[in-house]
């Protein structure tokens, strides 16, 4: 069937007008209008049949329908898109990959994402044996958060047996295994990201959350300072980071990781509260005040929000900052 409608939509124009024409027909109105879906990793065919795609999804069926028409097309993976959100107790890492043609110094890259356009400045290209585990590890993680433990685990061994440098997928494997009560398993996993990619600061936020699980507080904290630094674009990781010092009683340092975390997400409604915190433990209402708005404005209806809100009421009837948050 997908063969029949390349057939009857594309085939027929020139080589050179082919690319833009599957582009046309793969997205207009008047042809497959398939439509951006996050949440599940669908095949090829599942998207051809349900005219839904994730970024991943859509790359396989433009890179399989590419070729077929001829085409070189090829997938990338793109470093300038990425956004961190929370679902629950995970903190959810969402990374961005395309397809494309022709070679490095005249690539034309697809573009199907939910996330805003920018100009592709960090591209990696990927092999098709990558490109199929990032589809086994995006279905395991998938089934992480539906938790279907079992299920994950089969996806997420399968995506690290096919590519073994595949990073986010020992990631995932490592927090499969924790949910499944296997830590020792989870740590292995976590070391194995460690050594694929010893600057990814998710494994190292993973691993440290693992070892305050065992109350290896100590050994928590050096993993998560190993997470400052500049190319690290994950919020949550710097409010764990303020989280920690503000825990050992120094706000100052403290507020310094909560406003990087602020300034990564100003939506985050923990980064803002945590500086509302910190203005408390150094004596500053006024600030906690503004900071509180800022929470509000967000979420004014948030446990977190609630309680600074309520801190404050107490700083402000004693005159003075009341005791830890």
């Amino acid at each position: 069937e997908m063969r029949r409608w390349l057939e009857e939509n594309v085939a027929g124009v020139p080589s050179r007008q082919r690319l833009e024409k599957l582009m046309e027909e793969l997205l207009s109105l008047d042809g497959l209008e398939i439509r951006y879906s996050g949440g599940i990793t669908g095949t090829a065919r599942e998207v051809f049949e349900t005219r839904r795609a994730n970024c991943l999804a859509f790359s396989h069926l433009f890179v399989a329908m590419a070729r077929e028409l001829g085409l070189d097309a090829y997938f990338l993976r793109v470093g300038d898109l990425h956004s961190y959100f929370r679902d629950g107790d995970l903190v959810i890492s969402s990374g961005h990959v395309t397809a494309a043609t022709g070679p490095a110094a005249a690539r034309r890259i697809l573009e199907f994402s939910a996330l805003p356009t920018v100009d592709y400045n960090q591209v990696e290209r990927l092999d098709d044996l990558t490109a199929v585990a990032l589809f086994y590890s995006n279905r395991g993680a998938e089934a992480v958060r539906e938790g279907s433990l079992d299920e994950a685990l089969d996806w997420l061994e399968t995506a690290v047996t096919l590519a073994p440098e595949l990073t986010d997928a020992w990631i995932n494997l490592g927090v499969a295994r924790r949910r499944g009560d296997d830590l020792d398993g989870a740590v292995e996993a976590y070391r194995r990201a460690l050594e694929t990619d010893p600057g990814k600061p998710a494994a190292y936020h993973n691993l440290a959350a693992l070892h305050r699980m065992r109350g290896e507080d100590d050994l928590a904290r050096e993993l998560l300072q190993l997470t400052d630094r500049p190319a690290n674009r994950n919020p949550f990781t710097f409010v764990e980071l303020g989280n920690v010092y503000r825990a050992d009683g120094d706000p100052e340092a403290a507020r310094r990781f909560y406003r990087r975390a602020y300034r990564l997400d100003p939506t985050l409604v923990a980064g803002a509260v945590g500086m509302g915190h910190c203005a408390l433990d150094l004596g500053d209402l006024q600030e906690a005040r503004s900071w509180l708005r800022r929470a509000r404005r967000e979420d004014r209806d948030h446990p977190a929000v609630r309680r600074l809100a309520q801190r404050l009421e107490g700083a402000r009837s004693s005159g003075t900052a009341a005791g830890p948050g």
